[in-house]
């Protein structure tokens, strides 16, 4: 949706809710903007930030990994490829 579309939307808000309705509309909609696929976002322990840690590293040590320099290669080649479109 356009910002031009959601300033409409809430100058309409603004105008047909009470103070009441609003904090009402803005809690729930809160909430749903924090679900995910359907399951609220939680943050991460610091064990499963630890396990996820030793994964990478396990899949670095394993050559998994992309190298930092063939990634931004990468979004350079893009970013040039996009300018040069335009």
């Amino acid at each position: 949706m356009s910002e031009a579309t959601l300033n409409s939307l809430l100058e309409y808000l603004y105008g047909t809710l009470t103070p009441s309705n609003q904090r009402w509309l803005a809690a729930h909609l809160i909430e749903h903007a924090a679900m995910v696929d359907g399951e609220a976002v939680r943050p991460y322990t610091k064990d499963e930030i630890n396990a996820m840690l030793d994964q990478a590293e396990r899949d670095f040590a394993a050559g998994l990994g992309i190298p930092d320099e063939e990634v931004w290669r990468k979004v350079d080649e893009e970013f040039k490829a996009e300018m040069a479109a335009e």
